[in-house]
C-alpha cells in the first residue's frame, strides 16, 4: 500500500499544475511529501492535499499533439461566408408562372345547390369551365386547370367533349401527386 501511494506522489513534481478533483481550485505544486501535496492557488493560498484528491493538468503544448495541424489561418479562412456566385436568372413572364386553377365542384360556385337539379349542376359547372377557358385565351394564359373530382366521371365526359372542339388546346390528365385523378390539364397554343 505504501509502495503504491509514493508511486502516486511520484507522478507530481514541483511546478506541474493541478487541479482539485471535488472543488473548484487549481495551482501550482510547491512542495511534495509522501502523499501530500502542497499547492500554491490561484488566489495565492497554499494548501495541503492528498494525491489521491489532485489531478495533473496538461499544459497546451502538451495538448497540441491531440488537436488538429491546421494552422489558425486556414480554419479562419474556411469559416468566411462564401463567396457569392454569380448566374445568369432566367426571365419569364407573370403568364408564364401564373396556372388559372379552376374548381368545378358545386360548393365552390355557390353558395347552397338546394332546389338545384343534376342537369342544373353540370350545366353550371360546364358553363363555368367554359368562361374560364375563354378568360385564358383572351389573356393568353399558357395553362389552365380545370379541377372536375373523381365522381362518376359525367362531368369529365362532358369537359372532354366541350374541349374537343377547341382548336387551339391540348388536354390531358393533370399531375396525379398534385391533383390525384380528379383534374384535366388545358394547354393554350398561343398564336
Amino acid at each position: 500500500m505504501e509502495k503504491t501511494k509514493k508511486k502516486m506522489a511520484q507522478k507530481f513534481e514541483i511546478g506541474d499544475k493541478v487541479a482539485v478533483l471535488d472543488d473548484d481550485i487549481s495551482g501550482v505544486v510547491i512542495k511534495v511529501q509522501n502523499n501530500e501535496i502542497s499547492v500554491e492557488t490561484t488566489d495565492k493560498f497554499v494548501m495541503t492535499f492528498f494525491v489521491n484528491e489532485l489531478v495533473k493538468i496538461n499544459n497546451s503544448n502538451e495538448l497540441s499533439g491531440f488537436f488538429s495541424t491546421q494552422s489558425l489561418g486556414s480554419v479562419l479562412k474556411d469559416k468566411e461566408e462564401p463567396k457569392k456566385r454569380n448566374f445568369v436568372k432566367e426571365k419569364r413572364s407573370r403568364k408564364d408562372e401564373f396556372v388559372l386553377e379552376v374548381d368545378l365542384h358545386i360548393e365552390k360556385l355557390v353558395p347552397s345547390k338546394r332546389g338545384m337539379s343534376n342537369y342544373d349542376i353540370l350545366t353550371l359547372q360546364v358553363e363555368t369551365a367554359k368562361r374560364q377557358l375563354d378568360f385564358a385565351i383572351k389573356n393568353r394564359l399558357p395553362k389552365v386547370v380545370l379541377i372536375h373530382g373523381v365522381g362518376e366521371g359525367v362531368l369529365k365526359a362532358e369537359l372532354d367533349f366541350m374541349l374537343g372542339r377547341y382548336d387551339t388546346i391540348s388536354f390531358q390528365d393533370a399531375n396525379y401527386q398534385k391533383y390525384g385523378l380528379g383534374a384535366t390539364e388545358v394547354y393554350i397554343k398561343q398564336k
